[in-house]
């Protein structure tokens, strides 16, 4: 029978665990109205609200087994939104890059722009597209772009470390598909010079990238005369004249990629219907917006699998630190428990109570851990290197309340399996028995 008892228990927990990390945050608060509703309308709340109370307030007494249990989650929670906010301030960089009315051109079958060579009867085919949006004097807004790896020394790394960084090819047509861009420091390049243009990511992350320095690019100098911020991916960039980068480089006329600028959202059917009905393109055809985002999803998946695989090794930790010590509190409370019932309260008031005490013990340590995490990480810089890119990307950790409820419900999850096992022994505790004992 006890096996049998156990094993309901276990399936129990096993699905209320499932359904809980599924809960939003308004349907928790309303089963928490509910709940509180219970104890302070009905006798057996009232008495789970009693013994509550006298199990709160002897914390202090046990105020050393007590932190365990806090720090133990709140480290949890502190590691766990921290590399969740990794994922995430990633993953928001790449989104927020491009627009619904940009679009992105690539040979047909390139998964990325470094894997993409468009040719110059190409490009100017793709000019002549329906719904491409006209200047003021009758040019089309499109960019043909060429995108190479370039390696720089890092900023505060040793003699010889260097890293990788995105060089992109540019002509006047890339601002006006960007108008986001801006020049923040210095100016824009002069067409047909050696002169670069450097994101402020990519200005915090390698030396050398101030305006007025010169650094070398392969076997050539490069003078970087401005400093631009886009407030997305391209921040990590550095930008040159596309032709000058295609000589350096042996491009010749070829480019990677092509950004064209629709009249609006709704243009896109149609200019990418045109694409893929001409017989002199072969092409892939995808807007900014969404270009951005599928280079996303790769990388987030991965640091989302590495955030849950470390918190749910630390959980374990954390949670044989709760049983150690609700079991001990039952322990040292087993008369105390067995006079209550004795005189009257039943088992559920018993199991609430010691539940109740481990919840709180994990909401107190998920707060901690919680807060110490959008302290420290929230808005720290970091950089990595990127799906379909040649460079690293800068990117800021991001500590949503998305990220801290989750994180929060995590704490809850293992205060209620830390305290479950424990409530249900001192529940089943033989009134005689604990009353014998000294």
């Amino acid at each position: 029978m006890n096996f049998l008892f156990n094993l309901a228990v276990l399936v129990t927990m096993i699905i209320a665990l499932f359904v809980w990390v599924q809960l939003p945050w308004y349907v928790v608060l309303a089963l928490a109205v509910v709940f509180a509703a219970w104890m302070a309308l009905t006798r057996r709340g009232r008495q789970a609200a009693s013994v509550t109370g006298v199990g709160v307030s002897t914390l202090r007494q046990r105020l050393g087994s007590s932190s365990v249990v806090i720090v133990g989650i709140a480290g949890v929670v502190g590691v766990l939104v921290a590399l969740l906010a990794m994922g995430e301030g990633y993953s928001e960089t790449l989104r927020k890059t491009g627009s619904d009315d940009t679009v992105m051109v690539l040979r047909g079958g390139s998964a990325a722009e470094v894997s993409s060579v468009m040719t110059r009867d190409g490009i100017l085919v793709v000019d002549q597209a329906p719904g491409v949006a006209h200047d003021s004097q009758g040019k089309p807004i499109t960019s043909g772009e060429i995108v190479v790896a370039a390696n720089l020394p890092i900023k505060g790394g040793g003699p010889d470390e260097e890293g990788s960084v995105q060089l992109r090819g540019v002509g006047d047509g890339a601002w006006a598909v960007r108008p986001n861009l801006k020049i923040i420091a210095g100016r824009k390049f002069q067409p047909g010079m050696r002169e670069l243009v450097v994101g402020q990511g990519a200005q915090r992350q390698f030396a050398g990238l101030e305006p007025g320095h010169a650094i070398k690019l392969g076997a050539q100098t490069w003078n970087v005369v401005g400093v631009f911020a886009s407030g997305d991916a391209l921040d990590s960039e550095i930008w040159g004249d596309a032709d000058v980068v295609a000589e350096a480089y042996r491009r010749g006329s070829s480019r990677t990629s092509m950004v064209v600028k629709l009249t609006d959202a709704k243009a896109f059917d149609a200019f990418k219907a045109a694409l893929a009905g001409d017989p002199r393109l072969q092409v892939d055809v995808d807007t900014t917006l969404n270009y951005y985002s599928k280079q996303s999803e790769g990388m987030s998946k991965v640091m989302r699998v590495m955030g849950i695989t470390v918190g749910t090794i630390m959980a374990i930790g954390a949670l044989f630190g709760a049983l150690n010590t609700m079991f001990a509190a039952v322990a040292a409370r087993a008369r105390e428990i067995a006079t209550l019932r004795a005189i009257g309260f039943r088992g559920l008031p018993v199991v609430v109570a010691v539940m109740l005490e481990t919840m709180l013990l994990a909401l107190i340590g998920g707060l901690i851990g919680g807060a110490l995490a959008w302290l420290i990480f929230n808005g720290w810089t970091a950089s990595t290197l990127a799906t379909g890119t040649t460079g690293q990307l800068a990117f800021t950790f991001k500590v949503t309340p998305g990220l801290l409820w989750e994180g929060l419900k995590w704490a809850l999850a293992i205060g209620f399996v830390g305290g479950l096992f424990p409530a249900l022994r001192a529940a089943r505790l033989p009134v005689t028995t604990a009353l014998r004992e000294l």
